[in-house]
């Protein structure tokens, strides 16, 4: 995909997507695990969807700075959903 406009569409498309349907169920999560509850397998399922989401998109966005600090939100929560959803597991 080397035609930019392609790249441009695509990575609209990605941000919409993320906008409207990954993060509000992000953010649902969080809550869950900030609450103490455990995650039961659907949410864990769809945190591995996300993260190889991103990591097989992250060429579309390396080369545009625009989206780098997008880029280190989504890490970020996902790091820490991630580490409180095991804690969590680990509090029994």
């Amino acid at each position: 995909m080397s035609n930019p406009q392609d790249q441009t569409g695509v990575l609209t498309a990605l941000i919409e997507r993320f906008e409207t349907q990954r993060l509000p169920r992000l953010l649902e999560i969080q809550a869950k695990v900030d609450a103490g509850e455990k995650l039961p397998d659907y949410d864990l399922a769809f945190l591995d969807e996300v993260m190889a989401d991103a990591v097989s998109n992250g060429p579309l966005f390396s080369d545009r700075p625009e989206y780098q600090a997008l880029a280190v939100k989504v890490v970020g929560l996902y790091k820490e959903i991630s580490e409180k959803a095991l804690a969590n597991e680990q509090a029994g």
